[in-house]
């Protein structure tokens, strides 16, 4: 062969040799998918404990309902049962003491994230009721209209 082909396939060697040297300093020895296999993918086994002990930020239905049952039975009685509070609520992390009362996301924009008209053949997307956000009451806000624990009461 001439040496148009030889000199870059040799470079391109060159390369992966010295990604392949560099990657055995730069990746520590207890980096992959570990015993359990790929369910938790590639970590590294000594930083497990790190996280355990890292706080959880975001919480439970069921963390929400030791102080507010009475809103939790209602929703888990709803059409939006299953969504978890945080889902529009925020994180619940250092809740009740900081912020005292979490911010609630009344916008468009989160109704939508479910809501839009989409069509997925293969998944349960389909029963969700979609909107075109185009035509279905632009400009306001969803709540404007509809009680966001149970959207098919109306509000007004």
């Amino acid at each position: 062969m001439k040496g148009h082909v030889w000199r870059p396939l040799l470079v391109v060697i060159g390369l992966v040799i010295i990604i392949l040297v560099a990657r055995m300093f730069y990746v520590p020895e207890d980096f992959g998918a570990q015993d359990r296999g790929y369910t938790f993918g590639y970590h590294r086994l000594s930083n497990e404990q790190e996280w355990k002990d890292y706080p959880a930020k975001y919480q439970d239905s069921e963390y929400c309902s030791g102080c507010h049952d009475d809103k939790t039975e209602e929703l888990n009685a709803a059409q939006h049962g299953m969504i978890p509070c945080e889902n529009c609520h925020g994180a619940a992390f250092d809740h009740p003491d900081d912020p005292e009362k979490l911010t609630i996301d009344r916008s468009r924009d989160l109704c939508l994230r479910c809501h839009s008209e989409l069509y997925m053949p293969s998944s349960g997307r389909n029963d969700i009721p979609g909107v075109n956000p185009e035509e279905h009451n632009a400009g306001l806000e969803c709540v404007e209209c509809h009680n966001s624990h149970n959207p098919s009461l109306e509000e007004m």
